[in-house]
C-alpha cells in the first residue's frame, strides 16, 4: 500500500496510518465521554466566565428538553444558531445535538439576502441569534420557514452584575445593539429554565444523521449546505487526535479559539479535537479588536492556537503581542487560507512555536491534510494526508498524474461530506462516482507525499497561456518589509489575455509602487510580475479572515 501513499513513510512516531471511526457512534458521545473524564475541569471560556464540561452537561441537556418538550420539534429538525463566540455556542450547539436536531451554523455578520436564503434553503425551523443581529432576523423572518426565535445578550450568560453591565454597554454606550422588534421571541435564559422542567427523553443519535448543515461556496455563487454527519466530524475529530494527540496532555490544554465556531476548522479543530482531551477553549469574542485580543492573550497562560494567515499577521503586528507569556504554546496551527512563509517565520521568531500548515474543507469536516507536528520550520507544503485520507492529483479527465505534475487535489475518507443538501446535481458534480472529493484547488505532490497547493482553480490568472498563481504573487510581496497585506488578481488585457494586479495595504506608508515593481522584477520572471499596483487602506475579507480575490476581481473588471 505505501508504494500508492508515500506520505505513511513521513508519518511522525505514533501516529497510525488507520483510525477507529467507531469508537464514538456520534459527536454526543464525544461529548458524553468527556463529561465522564473531566466532568470538573474548565470546558469554555468567554469574557471572564469559565463554564465546566458538568455545566456544559447541565445546562446543554435543558436546551435539548426545551427543543423537545416546550417546542415539539422532532429529531431532524433544523435549528439555526447566529453568534459569535460566546459561552451561549456550545450550550446551544450540543442541546441541538442531544435533541437530535441538526445545527445550521449561521454566520452574524450575514446580510438579509444571505440569511433568507440559509434559512429557507434549510428549512430552519428555530434561529436563536444575539440581540446584536436580531435586526436582520425581523426582517427576513415573515419569507422563511421559522416558526420560533430565540434571543440572547451577550452578558447573559456571564452571571450578575457582569453580565447586566456588558449588556447595557453595548446597548447603550457602545450602539451595538440596532433595535429590533420580534414578536413571540423568547429568552436563551428563559429556554434554559423551561428546559428544567422537562426530562430530556433518550434520542438514538446514529452516525449518519447530519449532525451540521454548514454553508459553503457564498464567494463564488448561491452557498450550498454541505451535509456533515455524526461520523463525518467523528472522523475528522479522530484524525486530528491522532496527528496532534503525541504532544497533548489531557486535561490540560487551553486552545485559545479566536475564530468563529460557527466556522467548521474551529468547530471541529477546537471545539471536538480538544473536548476530546478535555481542554478549556478560551473564547475569543472579537479577535477583529487586535489591541483587545492581545490584552487578553497576557492574561492566558496557553498551549494551542488556531487561526487563518490574516489573524496571525495581525497579531504579530499589533503593539503588546511581544510580551505575550508563550512558554507553554506547543502548538500553532494554520489553515483556512494559505499561510505566507513570512507571516509563518516571523510566527516561529517571536512565539518559539511553529506555525504549522494544514489543509481543509467544509466538504471535509475540514481537515484532509496536515504537517507533522515537529515540523522544525515552514516547509510551503500543506502536509501529508492524515490517517485514513487518501489524496491524488488529476488532470483535467479525471486522469492520475504523477509527481510533481500540478493538476487537481482530490480527497477521499470518512470526513467527506454525505452532499449538499438538496443539491443531488451539485453533489455528483463534486464526488465522483469513486467516492473522490474534487476540491478545486491546483496542487502537486513531491517522492515523499507531501502535498502543495498552486492555486485556486478560479483564481488562477491565464497570461499569455501561461498558468500564474496568485499565491506565489502575494508570497513574494509579502518579503517586503513594508508591505502588511496583499492580494494578487488578474485583469483583463488586450495584448496578454490576463495581466496580474496587486492591491496592497502598507506597513510604511512611504512605499511606492516602482519599489513593487522593482522587487518583483528581481523576484518574478516576466509574465507573473505585476503590471499594476494599487494601494488600499484595508483588503475585503470573508469573516473568518480570507481574502476575498473575487472582490477584487469583479471591481477591475467592467461589466
Amino acid at each position: 500500500m505505501t508504494a500508492e501513499r508515500p506520505w505513511l513513510e513521513q508519518y511522525p512516531a505514533g501516529v497510525p496510518a488507520q483510525i477507529d471511526v467507531d469508537e464514538f457512534a456520534s459527536v454526543v458521545a464525544v461529548l458524553e465521554s468527556a463529561i465522564d473524564n473531566f466532568r470538573d475541569r474548565p470546558a469554555f471560556s468567554s469574557l471572564g466566565k469559565t463554564l465546566t464540561y458538568g455545566e456544559i452537561d447541565e445546562l446543554s441537556a435543558r436546551f435539548a428538553a426545551y427543543l423537545l418538550g416546550e417546542l415539539g420539534l422532532k429529531k431532524g429538525d433544523r435549528v439555526a444558531i447566529m453568534m459569535p463566540n460566546c459561552l451561549q455556542y456550545p450550550i446551544a450547539t450540543f442541546g441541538v445535538l442531544r435533541a437530535g436536531m441538526t445545527v445550521v451554523n449561521t454566520n452574524p455578520m450575514y446580510t438579509p439576502r444571505e440569511l433568507k436564503h440559509q434559512l429557507v434553503d434549510s428549512g430552519t425551523s428555530v434561529i436563536l441569534v444575539l440581540d446584536n443581529f436580531a435586526h436582520t432576523v425581523q426582517q427576513v423572518l415573515a419569507d422563511t420557514p421559522v416558526k420560533k426565535v430565540i434571543t440572547t445578550g451577550l452578558g447573559d450568560m456571564l452571571g450578575f452584575p457582569k453580565g447586566a453591565v456588558v449588556n447595557f454597554v453595548l446597548k447603550h454606550i457602545k450602539k451595538m445593539v440596532p433595535p429590533y422588534s420580534i414578536p413571540g421571541a423568547v429568552r436563551f435564559r428563559d429556554t434554559l429554565e423551561a428546559g428544567s422542567r422537562h426530562a430530556l427523553p433518550k434520542v438514538e443519535v446514529t452516525s449518519d444523521d447530519i449532525a451540521f448543515l454548514q454553508y459553503t461556496g457564498g464567494t463564488t455563487g448561491v452557498a450550498k449546505g454541505a451535509m456533515l454527519t455524526h461520523r463525518n466530524l467523528v472522523a475528522n475529530m479522530q484524525q486530528a487526535a491522532a496527528w496532534v494527540g503525541t504532544n497533548v496532555r489531557p486535561g490540560h490544554e487551553v486552545i485559545i479559539t479566536a475564530l468563529p465556531l460557527y466556522h467548521i476548522f474551529a468547530l471541529t479543530a477546537n471545539g471536538l479535537v480538544f473536548m476530546k482531551f478535555g481542554g478549556l477553549n478560551h473564547m475569543i469574542t472579537n479577535p477583529r479588536d487586535m489591541p483587545g485580543f492581545v490584552k487578553e492573550l497576557k492574561g492566558v497562560k496557553f498551549t494551542a492556537i488556531t487561526g487563518v494567515n490574516t489573524l496571525f499577521n495581525g497579531l504579530l503586528n499589533t503593539p503588546g503581542f511581544d510580551e505575550v507569556d508563550f512558554s507553554s504554546l506547543h502548538l500553532t496551527l494554520g489553515g483556512g487560507m494559505a499561510v505566507q512563509r513570512s507571516v509563518a517565520e516571523r510566527w516561529k521568531k517571536a512565539t518559539g512555536c511553529t506555525l504549522v500548515e494544514a489543509y481543509g474543507l467544509t466538504e471535509t469536516s475540514p481537515a484532509a491534510c496536515i504537517n507533522p507536528m515537529d515540523l522544525a520550520e515552514y516547509n510551503g507544503s500543506i502536509g501529508l494526508p492524515i490517517p485514513s485520507t487518501d489524496a491524488c492529483i488529476k488532470d483535467e479527465d479525471g486522469n492520475l498524474l504523477p509527481v510533481g505534475e500540478v493538476g487537481e487535489l482530490c480527497i477521499k475518507g470518512p470526513q467527506v461530506m454525505k452532499g449538499y443538501w438538496q443539491r443531488p446535481g451539485e453533489t455528483a458534480e463534486a464526488i465522483d462516482a469513486d467516492g473522490w472529493l474534487h476540491t478545486g484547488d491546483m496542487a502537486r505532490m513531491d517522492e515523499q507525499g507531501f502535498f502543495y497547493i498552486v492555486d485556486r482553480k478560479k483564481d488562477m490568472i491565464l497570461v499569455s497561456g501561461f498558468n500564474v498563481y496568485p499565491n506565489e504573487i502575494e508570497d513574494v510581496i509579502a518579503m517586503m518589509p513594508e508591505v502588511l497585506e496583499v492580494a494578487a488578481v488578474g485583469v483583463p488585457d488586450e495584448k496578454s489575455g490576463e495581466a496580474v494586479k496587486v492591491v496592497i495595504v502598507k506597513k510604511d506608508q512611504s512605499l511606492t509602487a516602482e519599489q513593487v515593481l522593482q522587487h518583483a522584477r528581481a523576484n518574478l520572471t516576466g509574465y507573473k510580475r505585476p503590471h499594476f499596483v494599487e494601494f488600499r487602506s484595508e483588503l475585503p475579507k470573508t469573516n473568518v479572515g480570507k481574502i476575498l480575490r473575487r472582490e477584487l476581481r469583479d471591481e477591475a473588471t467592467p461589466g
